[in-house]
């Protein structure tokens, strides 16, 4: 890694755990839940796993109740 890191412009620091920190918050990014990346990883302690949240950009979702989707049966139920 050293060695191709090298032959790029890049002048901040970068490490093994830069791609383990990068791969984590992508899968946040995409919206892994935060228990599912705990497992992942490996984490003992959710606290661990919740200081890749500082730098995700997740989307915001609207909240909603569970009742707002209560009749909301999937379409071509019939044909299951």
């Amino acid at each position: 890694m050293r060695e191709n890191l090298k032959k790029t412009s890049i002048t901040k620091d970068v490490n093994l755990h830069s791609l383990r920190h990068s791969y984590a918050t992508h899968l946040l990014e995409q919206g892994l839940n935060i228990i599912t990346l705990k497992e992942l990883l490996g984490h003992a302690e959710i606290t661990t796993t919740m200081i890749y949240l500082h730098v995700a950009q997740c989307p915001l979702i609207k909240p909603h109740s569970p009742l707002d989707t209560l009749y909301n049966y999937p379409r071509n139920a019939d044909k299951v």
